[in-house]
């Protein structure tokens, strides 16, 4: 990660190529092995490598070693960041609809008003 880069951003860019989100998925809730994540894909064994790299990097992925195999899982902690932030956009935006919807009715009540008043 380059210095002052957010890490957010690094785990968004990550997440961008869909191979990733997919080892992801693989791995949220079991560890596997290397071999185990390129046997479900139909790119070559570098190439999954190459995906699992970017993902550890990104704080999204644990890797350990048992003997010769590389084990990897997801690691929750790196998405929480991530979680937050879409969190806040979220809730921003529901914040913009419920402003909108309530000056719409504003003018609409004013508007029912003249027109019975």
């Amino acid at each position: 990660m380059s210095p002052g880069e957010d890490p957010r951003d690094r785990a968004l860019r990550a997440l961008a190529e869909p191979r990733r989100r997919a080892i992801l998925q693989l791995v949220a809730h079991d560890e596997l092995a290397a071999g185990e994540i390129a046997a479900a894909f139909d790119v070559t064994r570098p190439a999954v490598s190459q995906h699992l790299t970017v993902l550890k990097e990104a704080g999204l992925l644990t890797e350990r070693r048992e003997g010769t195999r590389r084990l990897y899982g997801a690691r929750p902690e790196g998405l929480a960041e991530l979680r937050e932030m879409l969190d806040d956009l979220w809730a921003s935006a529901l914040d913009r609809a419920r402003r909108t919807v309530e000056a719409d009715r504003g003018v609409a009540d004013d508007h029912h008003e003249e027109d019975t008043g």
